[in-house]
């Protein structure tokens, strides 16, 4: 990100810019930035935007054989057209002799660096990698935008906001947008703060509620559920979603097990570096068979509620009873 930045600051360009990671809020934001800075602001005539798979690469270079029309630049934008893992040889060929006044932006998911485009494009351009930020990341630049709005914040509370709102940077952009204007007349945010305006993720009300049945507080695990329910989530996903905990729970006690480090474990999950700590603490409070057993009864269970033996509503709350039970 650093080259990347550079480049924005300078206003030195590459002529094509490949955008990839998991990070879904930088490369939106990145694209833009660069969008903004290659074309003058509602230049519609010069900028074309390939999106999805099936793109027609020939058409591609025939508008890129183009000229721009009284303007330096003609600007492509492709967003996840998969050419990095297939389809793509065409065009790597084609960039190596591409006219001076097309630049290209792809923006992707995953891309093979072997690949031959992949290959081309760090020849010829700016390669970035813009994955899942880490934990001190996150907290640095939440605590940035909460400056720059003149308020302070301790650690403690950012680190809560966190676990509230989840890791995902645009839905924390929003939050804390609504933070912003709840704590208008205030100088310090607060929990209390937190817990007034931002919306808890499902994702973390589920693992709140796996932590309940862990600790056997079977009161709290039922309240949590009723909760759920109350914002409309149907039985049946809510179940989906806590064997879907159970099962990260394994997977990162059985990595963690092995020895993998947070990092390693993360990449081999798909799972966020800032969540794979808080599945490691919780799955302290499991034995690995446990974990394998609880997976078990929630398929029994669901082929239960599929046969009509139980209602789905009911076959939850007898889920909850059975593990969070002294």
């Amino acid at each position: 990100m650093k080259s990347l930045n550079e480049d924005l600051k300078t206003g030195q360009f590459k002529q094509i810019y490949l955008l990839y990671g998991e990070e879904a809020y930088l490369k939106k934001q990145y694209r833009a930035r660069l969008t903004k800075a290659l074309l003058p602001e509602g230049d519609t005539m010069n900028f074309a935007h390939f999106e999805g798979k099936g793109v027609d690469v020939k058409s591609v270079i025939d508008l890129s054989e183009t000229l721009p029309f009284f303007a330096e630049r003609r600007l492509i934008v492709f967003d996840n057209t998969g050419f990095f893992k297939s389809a793509g040889a065409d065009l790597a060929d084609y960039i190596k002799e591409m006219p001076d006044t097309t630049y290209y932006i792809f923006v992707e998911d995953e891309v093979d660096k072997r690949s031959k485009l992949f290959k081309a494009v760090k020849s010829k351009g700016r390669v970035v990698e813009l994955p899942f930020q880490d934990e001190n990341t996150l907290k640095r630049w939440v605590a940035g935008k909460i400056r720059n709005e003149n308020k302070q914040v301790t650690e403690q509370t950012i680190i809560y906001f966190l676990n509230k709102v989840g890791t995902d940077m645009e839905n924390i952009t929003k939050e804390l947008e609504k933070l912003f204007s709840y704590t208008m007349e205030k100088t310090d945010i607060t929990k209390e703060d937190v817990d007034a305006i931002c919306v808890t993720q499902i994702a973390n009300h589920i693992f709140d509620m796996v932590n309940a049945v862990a600790e056997k507080q079977q009161k709290k695990a039922l309240d949590l559920y009723y909760e759920l329910l109350a914002l409309k989530e149907p039985p049946m996903r809510i179940l989906f979603l806590m064997t879907r905990q159970y099962r990260i729970l394994f997977q990162v006690k059985h990595l963690a097990n092995k020895g993998y480090s947070k990092k390693e474990i993360a990449s081999k999950t798909g799972l966020h570096p800032f969540a794979v700590g808080k599945y490691m603490d919780q799955a302290k409070y499991f034995k690995t068979s446990e974990l394998r057993m609880v997976m078990e009864y929630s398929a029994d269970i669901e082929q239960r509620v599929k046969t009509g033996l139980l209602t789905d509503n009911l076959a939850v709350e007898l889920f909850i009873i059975k593990y969070s039970s002294k």
